[in-house]
């Protein structure tokens, strides 16, 4: 074996020399890597008042700031900015219908305070058109910011309507970059069509690849980011492989959904987004998922202005690429919980939202009846125990022998305890009118029948008992149909309550547009106001979850069934 031949002091100097040099550079190299801070909110519904986060405790919530958290957590951020560090500020849209100083003010409240905190950028949500387009007008009007959307289209101009641009170019780090902002076309489903009588929603996958090539191919941008208002499905990768294969290869030649694009099918199907920011799902991820086929990146927060996102891109300053990403922390990833106690909120704008607030919830706090147990919207199938009692309100308040109400109506529980018009608000913040319409037993089945095709979920009922089995063929899934506790009839003409938004053919109930005029009662009751005085008139509520709504896929028909 040969001797070992060590190197003299002068050739180790060098080599430590070298070694001490190559490390140097690496870290140089490192410290020259560009970072972009996207500071991004969606589906706020309001949410900039100080509110209990009930999710994570139910007793004993923890404090949550709102918009003076946001503040405190934005202005933070934006401290870290240098010349080698920047930051964005957006929002993936849905901003004030919900809460009430949201709702009362038509979202102008909500306005005002991204106004404050300097907002860069906000993209149109399905409930922006929860009131009149010329009432959105004058609350879009009030931003200081652009309102981007480059799917909806004015019916009269076949253009692109004056309130709303399809993009916007930036510079930040010496870099251009592109935000392109859509809407769910979802939003003709879920509106009152008077809202949008005067637009269209366009295809989501068509516009964004033409808005795409014309950021990269025209305007030159070095990157991409689409803020959509819509989001990623709740089983991220096992809907993905109905869809694709683990490649990202596409597994079938057309599409079949009757809903629109979700952010999973634009970030694989349009090429050349480097991160899509969305919403629309309520859905918070803690770190981006990333397509395998094109690389894009989806991010998306949770709701209510429970939390803030914050994810930093890192970008090679040479090619001006996104070559990866950092979150802030282990276990939330990129979604801040704004909770009040660690985010002290911000003295000024806390104060002017403050003053919001206490305009829009005058007398909110007034105690309005009791419920004897938590009334949760937590489903049992198409059951829940806010929803249950949300139905019986419906049908008691006007008499009706049936209700029904879609499964997305309902959107907070109600602490066992005493109730006040600022929880029931919290339940039905959208202003919804009860409607009643006189209809035969054959008509109201087809509604029910419509409501448990496919993979649909049914309705939430009042006055009644169904039984449907999902291994029977569509429209003849209902095997067992009770109202007011004898057989359903289908040639005895029934009355039926719901709501307005329902009777103009939403949640997929088109049909319903056909009842004639001289068969339907606009009742001008408030669907809240209604469930203010069921609580008034039945407290303690002690609503259970009973026998009115079971799946049953043995089932086989009753005789009323086979007439």
């Amino acid at each position: 074996m040969p001797d070992l031949i060590l190197p003299g002091k002068k050739t180790m100097k060098r080599i430590i020399l070298f070694l001490t040099t190559l490390v140097l550079l690496c870290t140089i190299a490192k410290a020259e890597e560009l970072r972009l801070d996207l500071i991004f909110s969606n589906d706020m519904h309001g949410g900039i008042d100080r509110s209990e986060a009930t999710f994570i405790n139910p007793d004993f919530p923890p404090l949550l700031g709102g918009g003076g958290s946001a503040a405190t957590l934005i202005k933070h951020i934006r401290s870290l900015a240098n010349d080698r560090r920047d930051n964005l500020l957006l929002d993936a849209g849905d901003i004030f219908q919900g809460r009430p100083v949201g709702t009362i003010t038509n979202g102008k409240a909500v306005v005002e305070f991204m106004n404050a905190i300097g907002y860069d950028a906000m993209t149109i949500g399905n409930h922006e058109y929860d009131i009149p387009e010329e009432k959105l007008i004058e609350t879009l009007q009030l931003a200081q910011f652009p309102i981007l959307s480059c799917n909806i289209i004015d019916k009269r101009t076949g253009e692109i309507p004056s309130y709303i641009q399809p993009y916007i170019v930036v510079e930040r780090l010496g870099l251009k970059i592109g935000i392109l902002g859509f809407t769910t076309t979802d939003t003709e489903k879920m509106s009152f069509p008077e809202n949008i009588k005067n637009v269209k929603f366009l295809s989501e996958k068509e516009a964004i690849d033409k808005y795409v090539k014309i950021l990269r191919n025209q305007e030159k941008v070095d990157i991409v980011i689409v803020l959509g208002h819509a989001g990623l499905p709740y089983d991220i990768v096992p809907t993905y492989l109905t869809r694709y294969d683990a490649q990202g290869n596409p597994l079938y030649n057309e599409r079949y959904a009757v809903w629109g694009y979700d952010a999973q099918e634009i970030a694989r199907e349009v090429e050349g987004i480097d991160i899509f920011i969305g919403g629309h799902m309520h859905k918070g991820i803690p770190t981006p998922w990333i397509d395998p086929y094109t690389h894009t990146m989806v991010i998306q927060g949770y709701a209510y202005g429970s939390n803030l996102g914050w994810i930093t891109l890192k970008i090679d300053p040479e090619t001006k690429t996104v070559t990866g990403y950092e979150v802030p922390a282990i276990r939330e990833g990129s979604m801040v919980t704004l909770f009040e106690d660690e985010f002290i909120p911000d003295e000024e704008i806390g104060e002017m939202i403050a003053e919001q607030v206490a305009i829009a919830e005058e007398g909110m706090d007034e105690v309005v009846g009791y419920a004897g147990v938590y009334l949760s919207r937590t489903n049992v199938d198409a059951q829940s125990l806010i929803g249950n009692t949300i139905v019986d309100a419906m049908r008691t308040e006007v008499g009706a022998d049936f209700a029904f109400l879609n499964l997305g109506g309902v959107r907070a529980d109600i602490k066992a305890g005493p109730v006040t018009y600022r929880d029931i608000f919290q339940v039905m913040p959208f202003d919804n009118m009860i409607v009643s319409f006189r209809c035969n037993g054959e008509f109201l089945r087809r509604i029910i029948e419509t409501r448990v095709e496919g993979s649909r979920h049914g309705l939430i009922i009042s006055g009644g008992k169904i039984v449907y089995s999902k291994k029977r063929e569509n429209f003849d899934r209902v095997t067992h149909f009770e109202i007011g506790g004898e057989p359903w009839n289908p040639n005895k003409i029934y009355t039926v309550a719901t709501t307005d938004f329902i009777m103009q053919g939403n949640a997929g109930l088109t049909m319903l547009i056909q009842v004639p005029q001289e068969d339907i009662i606009y009742h001008q009751i408030n669907l809240r106001d209604a469930i203010v005085h069921y609580f008034q008139k039945n407290s303690p509520i002690m609503t259970k979850i009973d026998d009115r709504w079971v799946r049953r896929d043995n089932a086989k028909p009753s005789a009323e069934m086979l007439q």
